[in-house]
């Protein structure tokens, strides 16, 4: 059912807390995860590579560890509009994302609060 995994990453702590859900849905189903890294140009200080590939390296070691094949992506531009845009070029079935919470601060929507309403497939949250 679920081929094809898009695994959005940063440096957040939630994002390392989902991972076992989505190797875990990837191992359930025999599917690919893609793990995507989105630098967002106005944080540019906060996503040097410095910090960007060394997440991405240990992401998919944990991945390939369970047996999943996996692949890496690295993109610059608003996050949830490229998370949305790779899962339609991609043909991802499913997006397993965590959050931090739906609605931040009032008037500021969260990266998978808007995820959700753009996703061209299922998405999957993880508190």
């Amino acid at each position: 059912m679920f081929k094809t995994i898009l695994f959005p990453l940063d440096h957040s702590r939630e994002a390392f807390e989902t991972i076992s859900k989505a190797i875990a849905l990837a191992k359930s189903h025999r599917s690919q995860i893609i793990i995507l890294s989105v630098i967002q140009p106005d944080r540019a200080e906060m996503n040097t590579a410095d910090l960007v590939i060394p997440l991405l390296q240990n992401a998919k070691e944990q991945v390939e560890q369970a047996g999943v094949p996996c692949t890496i992506l690295e993109k610059k531009g608003n996050p949830a509009f490229l998370i949305c845009d790779v899962a339609d070029e991609m043909e991802v079935d499913v997006i397993v994302m965590g959050t931090k919470g739906i609605k931040l601060h009032e008037g500021i929507e969260s990266i998978a609060a808007r995820v959700i309403q753009l996703a061209p497939c299922p998405v999957l949250v993880v508190p």
